[in-house]
């Protein structure tokens, strides 16, 4: 038991001792029984820890966020209502302030979620309620969800053109603004395809033309505003304060378990839409309930237990805690991309704007690129040497990027690394060997 599960059990231990009810006890063998067939079915997994584990986002949770979240989960507190879990609701309330402080909200609404999906959700069903009647743009490089939730809640979408960077294509934006249906534009920071940044600076100046609802999707890539001020490329983020939602995920890059997302809102008075009553919650104090103002009821207080207790620990600063961080990140990625332009094997798709880097192995058209991408990736992982991903990029965009390659495929399929651990950094080089090595 870790030092905050102990202190935790001592205070429970503080209230009269009682005894387990003897249908909750364990027979030793079934236990030991048990333990053996979970330790075989959850050896079948990835080494997601591990620096060599350069595939998709998936980033291990913090030492500190487990053992809060351990500890916390020894209560089992539920942030649907102060009476359920009041140290977590407050905690989780001071993380909101912590936020929308960093984005630049001064009178924000909002709580964390148990996914991005959950918080794209609220933003949608906002977006519908401020704007009855209007669709909803967003870049076909956007999340799935958009799509998907817009259908659940049945709104119409316009699901506009990317250039060949993976961003929104401004253009065909204002073709679809001038229509007059589009009340709600999805900004999305970063595409989860290729890291890409979509020119929130631009369609800001649109708003002013065609007075639009921007929410902005950083599901991936939020904790980059902590490093934009020293970054030109990351300048968007600086914008978000201008937007009138956002969305982004501790549990990607901020060191959080699995799940941990996170919706705010630059005008509180939306919380008018998620008016309800409960006869038999809400009733311990008249201070707001986390479930006032979302559309979760249960939630686990562990998860703004650990995120609060990581933040305590590495601040939402440029220059230390979760700033280092990313920062550190960024370098690797750009380290591994500089390695791959001097690679003779294989060539970088697009320059990383963020820390996903894209690249391909060499060969004389599209269809061929496919093939040996797909063979790397799977013998590489089955050989446990590497964990890479692949991702399938239409070939009319690849053309524009790279001429040089015969198109005769309609899509092509390259490869893909997620460089999310700042340990990464130390292991590029370890990374290009093995890449280069491949036969």
């Amino acid at each position: 038991m870790n030092k905050l599960s102990q202190k935790i059990q001592d205070w429970l231990d503080s209230f009269p001792e009682f005894e387990q009810d003897d249908t909750l006890n364990i027979p030793e063998e079934k236990y030991t029984e048990a333990a053996k067939l979970f330790i075989e079915k959850m050896s079948n997994n990835y080494p997601f820890q591990h620096p060599l584990y350069a595939g998709q986002m998936l980033k291990p949770p913090h030492q500190v966020a487990l053992e809060a979240y351990s500890a916390a989960m020894l209560i089992n507190p539920n942030n649907h209502a102060l009476d359920g879990g009041p140290a977590t609701a407050e905690m989780e309330k001071e993380l909101i302030r912590e936020y929308a402080d960093l984005f630049g909200f001064e009178e924000p609404l909002g709580h964390l979620t148990t996914s991005g999906t959950i918080a794209n959700f609220e933003a949608l069903l906002i977006a519908r309620e401020t704007h009855p009647g209007k669709a909803i743009a967003f870049s076909n490089q956007a999340h799935y969800t958009h799509s998907r939730v817009c259908g659940w809640l049945k709104i119409d979408t316009f699901a506009i053109e990317s250039d060949q960077f993976g961003r929104m294509d401004l253009q065909d934006l204002e073709l679809h603004l001038q229509t007059g249906k589009i009340g709600t534009v999805v900004v999305t920071l970063a595409t989860t395809s290729l890291g890409a940044l979509d020119d929130l600076q631009g369609i800001l100046e649109l708003q002013k033309k065609y007075n639009f609802r921007i929410h902005v999707d950083a599901a991936y890539g939020g904790y980059f505003k902590l490093i934009a001020s020293n970054n030109p490329a990351l300048s968007g983020f600086n914008l978000i304060q201008f937007a009138d939602s956002i969305t982004f995920d501790p549990h990607k890059q901020g060191l959080q378990p699995y799940g941990c997302g996170c919706i705010i809102f630059a005008d509180a008075s939306v919380g008018r839409f998620y008016k309800h009553d409960s006869p038999y919650t809400y009733f311990t104090s008249n201070e707001l309930h986390l479930g006032e103002i979302s559309v979760e009821c249960s939630r686990a207080g562990a998860a703004a237990a650990a995120l609060w207790f990581t933040h305590q620990i590495f601040p939402l600063k440029p220059s230390e805690g979760f700033g280092l961080i990313i920062q550190k990140t960024i370098d690797a990625a750009n380290l591994f991309a500089q390695k791959i332009k001097q690679s003779s094997k294989y060539s970088l798709y697009l320059a990383p704007e963020t820390n996903i880097v894209t690249y391909f192995p060499r060969a004389g058209n599209t269809s061929e690129i496919s093939k040996k991408s797909e063979k790397i990736m799977l013998d590489l992982m089955n050989a446990n040497k590497l964990w890479i991903a692949t991702l399938k990029v239409d070939s009319t965009q690849f053309a524009k990027n790279h001429p040089e390659v015969k198109v005769n495929s309609a899509a092509t399929t390259i490869l893909r690394s997620c460089i999310m651990k700042p340990e990464q950094f130390d292991w590029i080089e370890k990374i290009i060997e093995i890449l280069g090595n491949y036969e």
